[in-house]
């Protein structure tokens, strides 16, 4: 229903409710009162007819008792003429004890003379239209000697006068359920007949009806009957008041309806227009009412969304330009930090966020399935965690289910609710959303798997006190996925960085990075004046290994002792695979006694440890040893290459001395406690064996 509808049926509703409700109430009352006002007519009706029903009984029963005084003084023969010659009743006679008519006088109509007279005080009824009365006579003694009877007939005479003595209404005698005599015609009287002989005490055409019975009193039976009072006409002054009050409502609701919503629909039909996009449309104002000052407002209204939509629409131009910006400069770098906050800090700036924080994941062994570890963050003053010392597990709190499910969350902390995770940022609102890879590091470790998750950007706490909405998540998801690239561009970096310096067979360190290696440790031995050992060892006779069991035993031999020298080194030092089974060591801050006891522990670990291949039982056993050569920096040589060159040259003493031994750089004797190299070990100038070995694994 339209607006003009709806008004027009409120007003009509306010208008006609109340009289058509008048009219009903008006017509009821009135309907009762007629109803009440009949039936206490003729009610006053019918016991008016009892009291001349009364009346006639006690003027035959006056009668009777005349008969009986004359007729006990001058003569029983001469009583009944008297009684009958004043007029009294229309018949008089005396019987005798036994019932015999002794004398009587005056004539009864021919229907009556055979009905047997009863007495109109008795509870029992005349069974004719007549009214008796019996005396009876006694002696001095008491004895009964007679009964004196008088009686007339009621005719229609009578029936008028009781109607007149009633009150003006119409009287009916009744036999049962016929009508006798009336003051009715003879089918009206019939039809008061019938309705007196049922409860239904209306008569449909126009008469009510009320029984006039004292049935203990009186024997006869009537009934008073009066014309029904028809409020026709009453009903057809309400009916038209009602109609003419409905005309005149409806042409003044259509006429005010029409005023209020025409100003309300030529405002819709602007906003319509302005909703399409035409954002030049005004609504026509008219007057001064409060559909006017509507008006004004939208048009008001429309003016400053024009403005805000061509601001916006620069700003997303220039958005859109700082987007292309931020992508070519994540393409370009590979400063992972920095591309971050620059991240965080225009997705914050885009959506009004007062903190952010950027999240890695780590999925270290130790801490299955993986942790996510604070990386960059904005504004986390306040919040319970420091940006360095944050880290969330996977799965746990809001962060934690990001990462595991793959699917951005956004919503308000509820007050008592557990959502965050004890070590996550404290805030009121947030939005986070995951982001991935491409796959593309693992392809290039042929690894055939989905891209895993690789972080987590969040934002805490919109200013304003707003919730985050969809398009705040959809801003997130944007520069989530420059994120991604971010961190995906920097792990395949490393992974290329790693691959070019590292040696595919052993995964050791490769040539080209021992090189640099070996500068930058040699230049902090030099700042920090502390010494660096460099350990050169060979695989004896590694060829054989390749003659005899082929190349896929002798990669695999070479593998297993890059394992075993990686296990009895530590984190600091590192190792290299310089050709084919040449391996090079460096041992930061050892001097020549730490350098000797890790070159011993290299041979004898090796030549107690017989490399097994292969499934089988007993399998391949493959006894192997390595010749070891050592240089200290920088008392065997003053810079990088030369004492890598001294390193070379005491390895070729040590296999000119039979392989499976170490040499120091200068000496010849490659044998513990021996007297030059206790010399150098011990001797004046030297540290304690016991300091910068760092080689003693308990």
């Amino acid at each position: 229903m339209t607006l003009r509808g709806r008004l027009t049926a409120a007003f009509l509703a306010v208008v006609l409710g109340p009289v058509v409700v008048s009219s009903a109430a008006v017509a009821l009352s009135s309907t009762r009162a007629t109803e009440s006002r009949e039936t206490e007519r003729l009610n006053a009706a019918a016991n008016g007819v009892i009291t001349s029903m009364k009346a006639l009984c006690e003027r035959a029963h006056a009668a009777a008792e005349a008969l009986a005084a004359t007729a006990n003084g001058a003569g029983r023969a001469a009583a009944p003429q008297i009684v009958v010659a004043r007029g009294l009743v229309g018949i008089a006679r005396i019987e005798d004890g036994s019932g015999k008519i002794v004398a009587q006088a005056g004539q009864l109509p021919l229907a009556e003379r055979t009905v047997p007279w009863g007495d109109c005080r008795s509870r029992l009824p005349a069974a004719a239209p007549l009214i008796a009365a019996a005396v009876e006579m006694r002696s001095p003694a008491g004895k009964l000697v007679g009964r004196a009877r008088t009686a007339f007939s009621v005719d229609q005479d009578v029936v008028t006068g009781i109607a007149e003595s009633a009150g003006g209404v119409d009287v009916t005698l009744l036999d049962g359920s016929e009508a006798t005599i009336s003051t009715l015609p003879k089918y009206r009287a019939d039809q008061v007949a019938r309705a007196a002989a049922t409860a239904n005490r209306v008569i449909p055409s126009d008469l009510r009806v009320a029984a006039a019975d004292n049935q203990s009193r009186q024997p006869l039976r009537f009934a008073v009957s009066t014309t029904h009072q028809s409020l026709g006409e009453l009903y057809g002054a309400l009916v038209l008041v009602v109609l003419v009050v409905a005309g005149l409502a409806i042409l003044a609701a259509w006429y005010l309806s029409r005023s209020l919503t025409r100003p309300l629909a030529d405002v819709a039909q602007t906003a319509e227009r302005v909703a399409a996009g035409d954002l030049g449309a005004r609504a026509p104002v008219r007057g001064k009412d409060e559909v006017a000052r509507l008006a004004t407002t939208f048009n008001r209204m429309t003016r400053d969304l024009q403005a805000y939509v061509s601001a916006l629409t620069a700003s997303r131009d220039q958005l859109r330009g700082n987007l292309a910006l931020i992508g070519d400069t994540l393409s370009s770098t590979h400063d992972l930090d920095r591309i971050l906050e620059v991240i965080l800090e225009t997705v914050m700036a885009a959506t009004g966020a007062q903190a952010g924080v950027v999240l890695l994941t780590d999925r270290s062994a130790r801490e299955w399935p993986g942790v996510l570890v604070g990386q960059c963050g904005f504004g986390m003053s306040g919040r319970g965690v420091e940006v360095a010392d944050l880290r969330v597990p996977i799965g746990a709190g809001v962060l934690g289910g990001v990462a595991a499910s793959g699917e951005p969350r956004l919503g308000r902390v509820r007050e008592g609710s557990a959502d965050l995770a004890a070590s996550e940022p404290r805030c009121r609102t947030y939005i986070a959303v995951p982001f991935s890879g491409s796959g593309r590091s693992n392809e290039s470790r042929g690894i055939d798997a989905p891209p895993q998750i690789l972080g987590v950007l969040a934002l805490y706490d919109r200013l304003g006190a707003d919730d985050f909405d969809d398009g705040d998540l959809v801003t997130l998801r944007t520069f989530a996925g420059q994120a991604a690239v971010a961190v995906e561009n920097v792990l395949l970096h490393q992974e290329s960085e790693r691959l070019s310096l590292t040696d595919s067979v052993t995964g050791l360190w490769n040539y080209r990075y021992l090189r640099v290696s070996l500068y930058r440790e040699v230049e902090r031995a030099v700042r920090f004046a502390r010494p660096l050992s460099v350990v050169k060892m060979q695989l004896d006779r590694y060829r054989e290994i390749g003659d005899t069991h082929g190349p896929s035993a002798a990669e695999a031999v070479l593998s297993e002792v890059a394992r075993q020298v990686l296990a009895m080194v530590r984190e600091v030092d590192l190792v290299f695979r310089r050709s084919e089974s040449d391996f090079v060591i460096l041992l930061p801050e050892t001097a020549a006694d730490g350098a000797c006891r890790a070159a011993e522990r290299f041979c004898a670990g090796l030549r107690e440890s017989p490399i097994q291949l292969g499934s089988g039982d007993p399998g391949l056993e493959i006894a192997c040893t390595v010749s070891v050569g050592i240089a200290v920096f920088p008392e065997h040589a003053p810079d990088a290459e030369a004492l890598l060159g001294r390193a070379d040259s005491a390895l070729r003493s040590a296999i000119a001395a039979g392989r499976d031994t170490w040499r120091m750089s200068g000496e010849q004797d490659p044998r513990p406690g021996a007297p030059a190299l206790g010399a150098l070990v011990g001797g004046p100038g030297r540290q304690d064996a016991s300091v910068n070995t760092g080689i003693e694994r308990g």
